[in-house]
């Protein structure tokens, strides 16, 4: 039997989908013949020189013909994926046998498609890992209308989508009840598989000895930083809210580190606003993480409160590898608001009266010790809980079991 990954992203692109994937294909073959059928980078090494194929820790790399056009721009995204699904396809029907099995992400959205439709031809066993779930991720972020022609005829191809592939893996219970409710699964095909810490490379720091902190000379400020993407699927808006309330407060500032589609936005409004408590970075090398992710005292998660159970954000492991409190900014049923009340590492608060995230800042920096017992706890849980080894048995398990 043959692992077949269907991916767009892969190493050495470093963004989560290329990050994910890699270390569950390498974790994978140790005990099984695994292939990766991937375009070149795309993403964070774009413009990389790599080998059309190759073989890294175990895994057979093949990246097939496709454009690597700039991923930002939508109609050069769309002929990206549709090189990429062409080309890819045309691949995997010529090399999956039958009773190999073939693991597909949502990255791109046709790629699910794709592996059903190789299982189909070829005999394979199909799972789908999704990191994000279709119409519903389009619809919170305003990209398509709700009910309407889109929304219908997505949502009736994912439908038939589910229930026939032979396994879905989520990120988080928040998707596994979305998935039920929108597609009609009773739930006997679908895991909770959750995203690791990477407790290897991630883990507490001194925030005094903070090099990214230094450099903007926060060391000495109550800082809440906000990681990652800053873009439609974020409650950016609400927090900047907050973000006003406090501006009179100069022991407290806002770091934003990252990229998305609101920066731009973000950065008139500081403007506009005269925000003196805002600063904002780009996003840093995966390599940095542990920098960047301990450069605070606690981190904000926030997701629109459409967006709750189309995806789960995996920086809220590596932010408790890190040992940091976290204010989830999400709805009370979030996978990650549901983690910070069970763990006890944090604060829940809902994007919708944006004093009531202004007084959790607050309550924070006002109890330094019960911070720091929230971190200790964030890290112990991130170590037993969540390590990179156990969620990769979790796969191997779910493999075992087809």
């Amino acid at each position: 039997m043959t692992i077949w990954f269907l991916s767009e992203v892969y190493y050495p692109d470093e963004q989560g989908t290329a990050f994910y994937t890699t270390g569950i294909a390498e974790g994978l073959a140790s005990s099984h013949d695994v292939h990766v059928l991937c375009s070149c980078p795309t993403v964070t090494a774009r413009g990389s020189r790599v080998a059309r194929k190759e073989v890294r820790n175990g895994v057979t790399i093949e990246r097939c013909m496709g454009t690597t056009l700039n991923k930002d721009i939508l109609p050069l995204r769309l002929i990206n994926i549709l090189t990429y699904s062409v080309a890819t396809l045309v691949k995997a029907l010529v090399s999956v046998k039958r009773g190999d099995v073939v693991i597909a992400v949502t990255s791109p959205p046709s790629s699910p498609f794709m592996a059903q439709l190789v299982a189909w031809c070829r005999g394979a066993t199909c799972i789908l890992r999704l990191e994000d779930v279709y119409p519903e991720i389009l619809v919170a972020t305003g990209m398509i209308a709700p009910k309407g022609f889109m929304d219908t005829c997505l949502g009736l191809l994912n439908r038939i989508l589910f229930t026939s592939a032979d396994r879905i893996v989520v990120l988080g219970r928040d998707m596994k009840a979305l998935s039920e409710k929108r597609h009609g699964s009773g739930g006997s095909n679908i895991s909770i598989i959750r995203s690791w810490a990477d407790t290897d490379v991630v883990f507490p720091a001194p925030k005094s000895e903070n090099s990214l902190l230094g450099e903007l000379g926060l060391t000495d400020r109550f800082v809440v930083s906000c990681v990652g993407n800053m873009g439609r699927a974020q409650a950016i808006e609400f927090i900047f809210e907050a973000v006003s309330l406090l501006k009179d407060d100069n022991t407290i500032h806002f770091l934003f580190i990252g990229s998305g589609s609101k920066r731009g936005w973000m950065e008139t409004e500081i403007e506009r606003r005269g925000l003196k408590n805002v600063t904002i970075v780009g996003q840093r090398p995966r390599s940095e993480q542990s920098v960047f992710l301990n450069a605070c005292d606690i981190s904000l998660i926030s997701l629109l409160p459409g967006v709750t159970g189309a995806g789960v954000p995996s920086r809220t492991y590596n932010l408790m590898a890190a040992g940091k409190p976290i204010i989830a900014v999400t709805r009370e049923d979030s996978e990650v608001a549901l983690l910070v009340r069970e763990e006890g590492i944090g604060w829940v608060v809902p994007p919708v009266d944006a004093d009531d995230l202004a007084q959790a800042v607050l309550a924070a920096r006002a109890d330094s010790g019960r911070l720091q017992r929230m971190g200790v706890q964030a890290y112990a849980a991130a170590k037993e809980k969540f390590s990179r080894e156990k969620i990769l048995d979790e796969y191997r398990d779910l493999i075992s079991t087809l």
